[in-house]
C-alpha cells in the first residue's frame, strides 16, 4: 500500500506563526515552493500559507506583507498522517479542494504533498494511476 510517507517531500520547513508574509514570500521565492507550514514556537504545525493568500489576502486589500504575520493569514489546517493511504490523502485532498497538505508523524511536521507528487511520485512504482490524477483534477478544478 502506498501511503503519504512514500511520496510526500520530506523535511518540510516551517514559516514561524510570528514572521512577517514579507518573509514567507522570499521563503517561498527560495525554496521555489507554493505553500509554507506554519508553526508555532512549540515548533507544532499551526496552519498554512500560500502564495495565493499572500496576494490575494494582503497585497490585493492594500495592507503591507512586512507588517503582517504569517499566522494572521493562516488557512483552515487539513493534514495528514504518514501513514495514511493514498486513497486517504486523496480524499481530504479532494473533498477540501487543496493542492497542498502538510503530512506530520503524531505531532511532528515531517513533509508536505503537492498536486505534483501525486502525479510523479517520489519513488518507483509509488506514481498514482492516470485515472486517478484525472479524477484529483477534476475534483480539485472543475468543481470550483
Amino acid at each position: 500500500m502506498t501511503t503519504a510517507r512514500d511520496i510526500m517531500h520530506a523535511g518540510a520547513q516551517c514559516v514561524a506563526a510570528d514572521q512577517s508574509l514579507a518573509d514567507a514570500a522570499r521563503m517561498m521565492r527560495d525554496m521555489n515552493v507554493g505553500a509554507l507550514p506554519i508553526c508555532g514556537a512549540d515548533q507544532k504545525l499551526k496552519g498554512i500559507i500560500t502564495d495565493r493568500d499572500i496576494i490575494v489576502r494582503c497585497i490585493a486589500e492594500g495592507r503591507d506583507p512586512a507588517a503582517v504575520k504569517a499566522m494572521e493569514l493562516a488557512g483552515h489546517l487539513h493534514c495528514v498522517h504518514a501513514d495514511d493511504s493514498m486513497d486517504a490523502v486523496l480524499h481530504k485532498m479532494e473533498q477540501h479542494q487543496i493542492r497542498r497538505i502538510p503530512v506530520i508523524d503524531g505531532d511532528r511536521l515531517v513533509g508536505m504533498i503537492s498536486e505534483a507528487d501525486l502525479a510523479t511520485g517520489h519513488r518507483e512504482g509509488q506514481r498514482l494511476t492516470d485515472q486517478q490524477i484525472v479524477d484529483f483534477m477534476d475534483s480539485v478544478y472543475m468543481s470550483r
